[in-house]
C-alpha cells in the first residue's frame, strides 16, 4: 500500500523516477522533469499522463513533425513505432506506463 503526493513529487535530475508498480511485464512510473526528453521509439506501447504542469509532446507521423500541448490531465498514447519526444514548459510530472525496459 502507497500513497503518492504526485504535486509534491521532485527528483534529483531530469526525467528521474518513483518507480510505483511493475505487473506482467508493464512498468508504471512517476516522472519530474524540466528538461525535455530525447526523441525515441519505445519497444511497445506507451500511455503518457500529464498530473501537473504542462508539456509539448512532439511525434512524427507520416514523416512530419507535429506537436501538441499537453496540460494537467492530458494523456498522449504512442502506439507501437511512434517517434516522440516530451519537452516540459517549466516543471512537470508525468506519470508513464509501458513495457518494462522500455526506453
Amino acid at each position: 500500500m502507497d500513497i503518492i503526493r504526485a504535486k509534491q513529487f521532485t527528483a534529483a535530475k531530469a526525467w528521474g523516477a518513483k518507480d510505483i508498480a511493475t505487473m506482467n511485464g508493464i512498468t508504471t512510473r512517476l516522472h519530474w522533469t524540466d528538461q525535455p526528453y530525447k526523441w525515441h521509439i519505445n519497444d511497445g506501447e506507451e500511455v503518457f499522463v500529464v498530473l501537473d504542469g504542462e508539456v509539448e509532446m512532439f511525434y512524427k507521423q507520416d514523416g512530419e513533425t507535429h506537436s501538441t500541448v499537453l496540460q494537467s490531465g492530458d494523456i498522449f498514447y504512442a502506439s507501437v513505432g511512434t517517434e516522440h519526444v516530451a519537452h516540459p514548459i517549466g516543471e512537470a510530472r508525468i506519470l508513464v506506463v509501458e513495457s518494462a525496459g522500455s526506453v
